[in-house]
């Protein structure tokens, strides 16, 4: 019989239902990603997923905000820096998500894993937005499936991958936020493959509508783009992963030489979403090799209007400072 999950608020910091071992681990855990944030958090997964191995197999509910929970196994690598409160996942995204709590868009969540985005967006923080979790690897869709429950199922949770048409493909890694379709077709798990305009076609949402797509699809976000055209040509900003060990940007090079979207990435120097038309900035920007970095991409007057009304946001703080 399966444990019950262990308890963890991000905003206390309150622990509950831990065994002392597993409080200790939880000091360690905390501690490694503090020290490890100095270094883009290189060796934290596979440290983490080392003491993982001496815990009792059970989940950690994660209090993320007052109406969003996020559970995962606990001692996992890569969520695992959840435990630390001083770290933010993904900060250029919470901060484009935050700042369009008041808008009516849908969150296309490509490559879900465990649904992290998902349960955020649709909580009451940040919106209550609809979204649709896509993840298609056996091994992660029961964890998103039960994040979806743990939060009364307010968002889609769907099991299949991206790509540029229907079809089926092989998912393959080792681990487990980095499978992928774009690996060896001759083994791994088969799955359905749907591209971002079947959406359309199969009733999920209206060509009308406003769109966050983040993709996350692990060396297919091109091909996820070229299957999407009818709902990038909509109110739509994609929110791509430029990988840190790709020295020539490809999909920003994509999306800046082959699509009509505007480039936009975030500049921690500046603390705004930058319109890119030099990659070299992206020289400067993408510093740690085993890390992605997250690139935005719209051709939507109404996006770019909510992008550069989020920039002056940022810049009045310092102004006043100044």
């Amino acid at each position: 019989m399966a444990q019950p999950p262990i308890q963890f608020d991000r905003a206390s910091g309150a622990l509950e239902g831990a065994n002392p071992w597993e409080r200790l681990a939880a000091v360690a855990l905390t501690l490694g990603s503090k020290i490890s944030s100095n270094f883009s958090h290189r060796g934290y997964n596979m440290c983490a997923n080392l003491l993982r191995r001496t815990l009792p197999a059970r989940d950690i509910d994660v209090r993320l905000n007052a109406d969003a929970t996020f559970a995962f196994p606990y001692g996992d690598g890569y969520w695992s820096k959840l435990l630390n409160r001083t770290f933010a996942y993904e900060d250029e995204l919470e901060l484009l998500f935050r700042h369009s709590a008041d808008v009516d868009y849908t969150l296309l969540d490509c490559g879900a894993n465990y649904g992290y985005w998902s349960v955020l967006v649709s909580s009451k923080p940040f919106g209550s937005h609809k979204a649709i979790a896509i993840e298609p690897s056996g091994q992660n869709f029961p964890k998103l499936a039960n994040n979806a429950r743990l939060n009364g199922n307010r968002f889609e949770a769907m099991k299949c991958a991206i790509g540029a048409a229907r079809g089926t493909a092989r998912l393959s890694g080792t681990k487990h936020e980095a499978f992928s379709i774009a690996g060896d077709q001759s083994a791994g798990e088969e799955v359905p493959v749907i591209a971002l305009d079947n959406l359309i076609d199969d009733g999920k949402v209206a060509a009308g509508g406003k769109f966050l797509i983040k993709l996350d699809v692990e060396g297919v976000e091109i091909e996820a783009m070229k299957g999407g055209k009818r709902l990038l040509e909509a109110d739509s900003v994609i929110l791509c992963e430029e990988h840190g060990n790709d020295p020539q940007h490809t999909v920003s090079r994509y999306i800046l030489d082959q699509t009509p979207l505007k480039l936009i990435v975030y500049d921690p120097r500046s603390n705004r979403l930058e319109t890119v038309t030099d990659l070299s900035i992206l020289d400067r920007i993408k510093v740690s090799t085993h890390v992605g970095y997250n690139v935005f991409g719209t051709a939507s007057a109404f996006w770019l209007d909510r992008i550069n009304a989020l920039n002056a946001k940022a810049a009045a703080p310092r102004a006043m400072r100044d």
